[in-house]
């Protein structure tokens, strides 16, 4: 597969590399297509697959040898899974006196709580949290490059003055000039042009062909990554992170997606077009290397995956599987047998036969002199290594797919990665794991606050049978009525109640609490508790713990930069280098994975920048500083499109001398004659506003004064109303 380029045509250079692999026989050495594994289907399929039994016998060892090597891994799963969901375990016995069987599920919380806080974090920004920058000393393309609208150009000066001229290395190309438009065809030669080159005169404009580079590659990322919503995967594997320990990302893969469309006539016509596809895979059907601590160390990793029949026959739709093969895997029949832990997954605990195919999907090195001992045909000229990467798809002894590494570089499409770090494994720790002692202290002390409260709200009664008349019921009850046939009143009935410890117990209970608060570094008031006191019971001291808080959850976001985001972006780059080629992204770019470092810098920096432009509004620092450079800066840094909202030093130009010829158009008002009379001129403070003068605060006059305008009686002066006297008529 490859992905479609502007043109709407899918490169071929992916199909054309690994087509070959169907075909047999062997080609010439000197053919491109020699440097791949030959396996077709020729008819006889059964027994082409019986040829190559050497290659599925080493996965099915590869894939025991790294099932038995993290079965203490599963353990912990389980028992992290069981304290999520409030389950207790097989192994834990309760007495015959154990009335409460209660699971405070605090774990559940905890969890909830960590995958929130790392949900926000990473999806606090408009974007998928990758980005693509230019390196600050960039190779093979110009950091910034400076051109004048005025400048020469080699030809010009060739034709007009006849000498060969060299434009700078940091002087952008004549023809992209061009294309911008930022440059004149007819100029006159100017001896000073020779001299300083051209970009150097006064008034030439920056550009920088790395960053629109980058940005354009970033454009085209984000797009993809919506496309294959990768939002939703990263957030399944966020939640498995939190648990677990450990999440792993498979990708990025050519994938064909339909875009529903209906022509004219009202007929379906939809859109194929080829996306690299991400997706969250299970740590359950996950295994890797069983020697490696992380995916930089892993020689293979293989999937399990478990198909329907409808699954298993859509894999002939994909590239280079094997039809006859993938029917005689269903001939087969059903061939899925359930893990262990599976059973205890499961609420019902009830292990029952499945109708699923168990397909495992291999991706790795195969050593050379393995390959030729397990019947491998290989390559002549890979023939001479020592080994080579190939991807295999095993189900039922038959071989699905088997395709050289079609990546470049090589690279095993995994990615892993931990909550916490643990140095001495592939897997990490997890909030679970973290707080799983403090989980059973919690249960213990809950449990024995509750059988206590029981027993201590009951009387506990003694009787002593020798003054009663035999063969009475024992049982009591409100008006029960016992009779007694001797001794004194009272003397064959005795109460008591034990003593009551449920406050100690919760106080424990509280304790373990608090502890559990250590383990995970996740405090409760940070996810809604209220029993807050000291220092936040104030605002800002709450703002303070809070920011205290956020420093755990701070440590594993880095963790997912640096080993999902920061290699899921390279991969994604190399892939569209390589199947998805245009040279308008050409340059030396590096991928960012942006955490929470990279928002609160964002932050930060848009702070900067606008005290800097403060700062240099004065009409002296004016000249020394490029202010496009800093609204473009303003703008990234507030995670919006530069090139939408701000126009490039052509537009800019052009807006600008618009601007200009629409302030002429503008009719002013006419100057007032130079020798104007003192008197023509309204006062400054004319109360009545009449003559044109500037109106302002003041008192207004009052009546048989100067000025007042009232007329007649009533409340504006004049005679008063009989009414307005008091005299009623």
């Amino acid at each position: 597969m490859a992905y479609l380029n502007k043109s709407g045509d899918l490169q071929t250079q992916f199909l054309d590399t690994n087509m070959a692999l169907m075909d047999k026989p062997l080609p010439d050495e000197d053919s491109d297509s020699s440097l791949v594994v030959p396996l077709a289907e020729t008819g006889d399929v059964e027994a082409e697959n019986t040829e190559y039994s050497g290659a599925v016998a080493f996965i099915k060892s590869q894939y025991e040898r790294a099932k038995d090597a993290r079965l203490s891994d599963e353990e912990r799963w389980l028992d992290a899974y069981r304290n999520y969901r409030g389950i207790y375990s097989s192994e834990v016995q309760f007495t015959e006196t154990e009335k409460s069987k209660a699971f405070i599920k605090i774990t559940k919380t905890k969890v909830l709580a960590a995958y929130a806080q790392l949900v926000d974090v990473l999806f606090a920004g408009s974007k998928f949290p990758i980005g693509i920058e230019a390196r600050k000393y960039p190779n093979n393309v110009a950091d910034t490059v400076s051109y004048n609208p005025n400048a020469l150009t080699e030809e010009k000066v060739k034709e007009e003055a006849g000498v060969d001229y060299k434009i700078p290395n940091n002087v952008v190309r004549p023809d992209l000039a061009k294309d911008l438009g930022i440059y004149k065809e007819d100029l006159e030669v100017i001896e000073e042009d020779l001299e300083l080159g051209a970009g150097k005169l006064p008034g030439s404009i920056t550009y920088e062909p790395a960053k629109v580079a980058a940005q354009k590659m970033e454009k085209l990322m984000h797009d993809q990554l919506d496309e294959t919503e990768a939002p939703k995967h990263l957030r399944s594997l966020s939640f498995e992170t939190v648990l677990f320990g450990c999440g792993v990302m498979k990708g990025p893969f050519a994938q064909s997606k339909e875009y529903p469309r209906w022509n004219e006539d009202g007929d379906y016509d939809p859109i194929m077009e080829t996306i690299p596809k991400m997706e969250y895979v299970s740590i359950w059907d996950f295994y890797p290397d069983p020697d490696a601590r992380n995916m930089s160390e892993a020689e293979f990793t293989i999937q399990r995956h478990r198909m329907n029949r409808t699954q298993l026959r859509s894999l002939k739709k994909r590239p280079h599987f094997r039809n006859e093969s993938i029917e005689l895997a269903l001939e087969y029949g059903p061939n899925y047998e359930r893990s262990y832990w599976e059973d205890h997954m499961e609420d019902d605990g009830v292990s029952h036969e499945m109708d699923r195919y168990e397909v495992l999907e291999y991706w790795g090195i195969l050593d050379t002199e393995l390959a030729e001992e397990a019947d491998i045909d290989i390559p002549r000229k890979l023939a001479k290594q020592d080994e080579i990467q190939v991807n295999i798809w095993v189900c039922n002894g038959q071989i699905l797919r088997l395709v050289l590494n079609p990546f470049t570089p090589s690279r095993i499409p995994y990615l892993a990665v931990p909550y916490e770090i643990n140095p001495y494994s592939f897997w990490g720790i997890g909030v679970a794991e973290n707080m799983e002692d403090t989980q059973l202290l919690m249960n213990g002390f809950m449990r024995m606050a509750v059988d206590n409260a029981a027993l201590s709200g009951n009387l506990i009664f003694e009787i002593d049978e020798t003054n009663l008349v035999p063969g009475q019921d024992m049982s009591i009850y409100p008006g029960k009525v016992f009779r007694r046939q001797s001794g004194s009143p009272g003397a064959a009935i005795f109460s008591t109640s034990p003593k009551n410890t449920s406050q100690e117990n919760l106080f424990l209970f509280d304790k373990a609490r608090q502890l559990a608060d250590e383990a995970t570094g996740i405090p409760s008031y940070s996810h809604g508790s209220g029993a807050v006191g000291g220092v936040g019971r104030t605002a800002s001291g709450m703002s303070m713990l809070m920011g205290a808080a956020a420093q755990n959850i701070k440590a594993v976001v880095r963790n997912v930069d640096d080993y999902l985001l920061g290699p899921l972006g390279k991969s994604l780059f190399a892939f569209n280098m390589q199947f998805n080629f245009d040279p308008e992204m050409l340059g030396d770019l590096d991928v960012k994975a942006r955490g929470t470092e990279s928002l609160m810098r964002n932050e930060v920096r848009s702070q900067r920048l606008l005290q800097f432009m403060q700062m240099t509004s004065n009409e002296i620092m004016a000249p020394f500083v490029k202010y496009d450079y800093i609204l473009r800066e303003l703008a990234a840094s507030m995670d919006l499109d530069e090139e939408k909202i701000l126009n490039d030093p052509r537009e800019a130009a052009i807006q600008q001398k618009m601007m200009a010829e629409i302030q002429a158009m503008i009719p002013q008002p006419p100057a007032p004659p130079p020798n104007a009379a003192a008197s023509a001129v309204p006062p400054v403070s004319d109360p009545t506003g009449n003559g044109g003068g500037t109106i302002v605060q003041g008192q207004a006059p009052e009546p048989d004064a100067a000025g007042f305008t009232g007329q007649g009686g009533g409340d504006n002066g004049g005679n008063p109303q009989p009414q307005q006297q008091g005299i009623i008529q």
